[in-house]
């Protein structure tokens, strides 16, 4: 099968999603800030959620595939599980000793349960249960209940730590601490699995390697007609779009990125948490977003980048001309400023479009819902009172790898 996204509202046809489970478990009133979440989520209810989520997109015609299944399958390739084992439990992770016996049980476990843990984590009393311990520093230094290795409740958003660009995938180093380690279940996961293994599928980003200089899939949508939106964001560095910029141009798939600075807060912390597309130079914004300034990148002579300033009142004319059209349709759902706001806060411009003019939303943005409605978008309301304690919506959620050209 052939990977290819060149647009974000072609009719998607394969998507990888990851459903909450004993991961979410870990977040407690104490860590649920270092772990980026705003609050704790009832597991069973965010299941079903997701499971609705879920069903909908195959009801739709897209082929649903688990991160955590791939990660499963991906760890019975030999030097795929070293590769993941040699990065998680060594001894600047865990210590010396420590690292040793947090090995073995890996070793030991079932491909299932390995891929469990290597998202949910595991504390020392769970450690000390399955294995006769060791005489380890960091383990005498430990509560039982203390997690020897921190859980990953982000990987909920599969958008960010890999992205489809037009053919090939961006595997994204990511600025937050309690992220980073996604990215080595994605490097193994295209690297060895066999849905991807030997396909010859251009990297624009090897995801670690890329350190400091980040890029976060929430930050890029592949707009059409060769153009890239990126935002330079809380989680995107300037440094890391250039970086992909070169990338992409040297790849020849790509004639122009637009970089959007945007403000450098949580509340808006990837541009899809403020505008998404949703039907042909069509795209939902929120309201209170104004114009931002942009950046304009094309290759340049001898593999250079040139860069055109763009001042903030023609953001909108920018992207048009990038697609190729004389005119954005922008949506703005009419209300006040506290609820936008409270919608924005809740999603309402992230939306995962499966066809063009057809999104999924959560279904408590009930103005923004009605509004696309009414200017002739369906809308296929997803519930998401657990899922939205996250701050990400359908569009996070979601890491398309195949979608149907659209027509012109």
């Amino acid at each position: 099968m052939g990977f290819s996204v060149d647009s974000e509202i072609g009719k998607l046809k394969q998507v990888i999603i990851h459903r909450p489970g004993k991961e979410m478990l870990r977040l407690t009133p104490q860590n649920k800030d270092h772990l980026l979440f705003d609050d704790i989520l009832w597991l069973e209810k965010a299941q079903e959620e997701h499971d609705r989520f879920a069903q909908i997109l195959r009801d739709r015609g897209a082929e649903v595939l688990y991160l955590q299944e791939l990660l499963a399958q991906t760890l019975q390739v030999a030097e795929a599980k070293s590769y993941i084992l040699d990065y998680v439990f060594n001894e600047n992770t865990c210590g010396p000793r420590a690292a040793q016996t947090v090995r073995a049980l890996a070793e030991s476990l079932p491909e299932p349960e390995l891929a469990e843990l290597l998202i949910a984590g595991i504390t020392k009393a769970e450690l000390l249960e399955r294995t006769t311990g060791a005489d380890s520093l960091v383990l005498s230094t430990m509560e039982d209940d203390d997690l020897l290795l921190t859980p990953l409740p982000n990987h909920l958003f599969t958008r960010d730590t890999s992205c489809w660009i037009y053919g090939g995938v961006s595997i994204n180093s990511m600025m937050m601490e309690a992220r980073q380690r996604e990215t080595i279940h994605y490097e193994a996961i295209y690297r060895w699995h066999p849905l991807f293994a030997g396909s010859d599928v251009p990297l624009w980003s090897e995801g670690l390697a890329a350190g400091p200089a980040t890029v976060e899939g929430g930050d890029v949508q592949i707009i059409g007609n060769g153009a890239v939106l990126v935002g330079v964001s809380e989680r995107t560095t300037a440094q890391g779009i250039e970086r992909l910029a070169s990338r992409l141009f040297k790849g020849g798939q790509v004639s122009q990125i637009i970089a959007v600075e945007m403000s450098k807060n949580r509340a808006q912390m990837h541009l899809d948490t403020v505008m998404t597309m949703v039907d042909k130079g069509t795209f939902t914004v929120y309201g209170d977003l104004g114009t931002l300034p942009t950046l304009t990148l094309r290759p340049g002579d001898a593999e250079g980048i040139e860069i055109t300033r763009n001042a903030p009142e023609e953001m909108y004319s920018v992207i048009a001309k990038a697609l190729g059209i004389d005119k954005l349709r922008v949506l703005v759902t009419p209300q006040d400023s506290r609820a936008a706001a409270r919608e924005q806060w809740n999603d309402g411009s992230n939306t995962l479009a499966i066809a063009p003019g057809v999104i999924l939303t959560y279904d408590r943005n009930v103005n923004t819902n009605q509004f696309l409605t009414d200017h002739g978008i369906e809308v296929l309301a997803v519930p998401g009172a657990e899922l939205g304690r996250g701050r990400g919506g359908p569009h996070c959620m979601s890491c398309p790898t195949l979608r149907e050209p659209v027509d012109a």
